[in-house]
């Protein structure tokens, strides 16, 4: 029985991420902190309501340390001496400039939500995940982050996005690298573009989809994965037309 928390979970992918995970058994999944910066999200409430007390909603915003230092001892007091298993730091924010990079006067505010509110969260729950049983951080980025396929993407006017996925992503490595002898596992997974306020309804993926497919990857993850950045795997998709297939391979970096 597995401990799980979820950073962003009032909409899109971190909502479904909570429904997901609540679907499953309860000898797989016991507890979902769900965090989110506000309690305002009535889907989010509705599921909390209907959990009996298997999700906790917790406040935290990734860009107040105090908030974040508070759900950490929020959470430790519910686990009662547990560790947590899984941090799932899916908190994020997509910028659009279609001026391109002369355009983008965002990148500080972006890079603090999509990076440093990673890292802030990251090793305030530390002390918990090395009590886990699984010690698993899986950080939420995006193969528009991958240098590799920088040109695939040259099109998306969102450079302050692109950056700042591409910096998690080296985050997710010198974590994986500075813990390994721990026993904790960092994982950067692409969880496809996703039907979202974020991604809109053009994308190629209802957001439940993505969810389902990310969470296999989280419950099937493993030190054999420690430092990787993965995609996930639709079939279907692995030979799709254009920049997007989800074939479930590592990502170049």
């Amino acid at each position: 029985m597995a401990s799980f928390l979820i950073t962003g979970s009032s909409r899109g992918l971190g909502l479904a991420l909570v429904s997901r995970l609540a679907a499953l058994p309860k000898g797989q999944v016991e507890t979902i902190f769900a965090t989110a910066r506000q309690d305002n999200s009535p889907q989010l409430n509705q599921l909390v309501t209907a959990s009996s007390g298997r999700i906790e909603l917790v406040r935290l915003d990734v860009e107040d340390k105090k908030t974040i230092e508070e759900a950490a001892r929020q959470v430790e007091s519910k686990l009662a001496g547990k560790g947590l298993d899984y941090l799932i730091n899916n908190a994020g924010t997509l910028d659009y400039n279609p001026a391109g990079l002369e355009g983008m006067d965002n990148l500080n505010q972006i890079f603090n939500l999509n990076v440093t509110g990673v890292h802030e969260v990251t090793r305030a729950f530390l002390p918990l995940l090395r009590r886990g049983q699984k010690k698993t951080v899986v950080n939420i980025s995006t193969t528009l982050g991958s240098i590799a396929r920088a040109q695939e993407y040259a099109q998306s006017p969102t450079p302050a996005y692109k950056i700042t996925k591409a910096a998690l992503n080296m985050l997710t490595v010198q974590y994986a690298q500075s813990f390994a002898s721990e026993g904790l596992t960092f994982l950067a997974v692409s969880p496809g573009w996703l039907r979202t306020d974020l991604g809109s309804q053009r994308a190629d993926l209802p957001v439940e989809t993505g969810a389902e497919k990310v969470v296999d990857i989280v419950l099937k993850t493993g030190p054999h994965q420690n430092g990787k950045f993965v995609n996930i795997h639709v079939p279907g998709w692995e030979k799709a037309p254009g920049p997007n297939q989800y074939e479930g391979k590592e990502v170049e970096w």
